[in-house]
């Protein structure tokens, strides 16, 4: 209630100070005043469009996995030549890069900790190559991944000790789709 009386109370101030300044500027240059004023709402009209069109425009910037029928998942390719998924780890969706270069699911500490792995309780004792370099591992068992209505329990996968900047999807869930294809643009994988 406190946040949203303060927030009426800005807004209440800021309509007073613009309308008066609105009227000293109408008394004495009537009609640059207008056009000012005409000016201000065609951008408030605009800002107001684009928060409005902001998941559409995000959409077509970074485009979205699409879950299709029969279980096929359509993955468009990202501005950085990548392909990108969110899944549901555990119940919290975490941004993957698909990596067939990849052996196995691979969280970052900080992922690991959004979907409730404590990493810094974890035995690091495998390691793995990246680009990067060697880094240590610590294999987990993740209770769900969920792409869609595709829904996989006990997935394996690693927690690796570096940071990433996203977490990254390999082969050891990839194997679990019947197909797995490029078709232009677009990644399929298809249950």
């Amino acid at each position: 209630m406190g946040e949203e009386f303060g927030r009426f109370a800005y807004l209440a101030l800021l309509l007073v100070a613009v309308g008066g300044f609105l009227l000293v500027e109408l008394r004495s240059r009537p009609g640059q005043a207008l056009r000012q004023a005409a000016a201000w709402a065609l951008i408030f009209l605009g800002v107001v469009a684009l928060a409005g069109l902001w998941d559409d425009i995000r959409g077509t910037v970074s485009p979205q996995a699409r879950m299709l029928e029969g279980g096929r998942i359509e993955v468009p390719i990202g501005n950085d030549g990548h392909y990108h998924l969110t899944a549901e780890v555990n119940g919290t969706p975490v941004r993957f890069v698909i990596d067939t270069g990849a052996s196995t699911i691979a969280l970052g500490p900080r992922d690991a900790a959004r979907v409730g792995i404590d990493p810094d309780g974890l035995a690091y004792a495998g390691q793995a190559r990246t680009a990067n370099g060697i880094v240590q591992t610590a294999t987990v068992l993740l209770d769900s991944v969920a792409i869609g209505d595709i829904r996989d329990t006990r997935v394996p996968a690693v927690v690796l000790r570096a940071d990433l900047s996203q977490s990254l999807m390999g082969m050891s869930y990839l194997s679990r789709f019947a197909r797995v294809s490029i078709e232009g643009n677009r990644l399929i994988l298809e249950r």
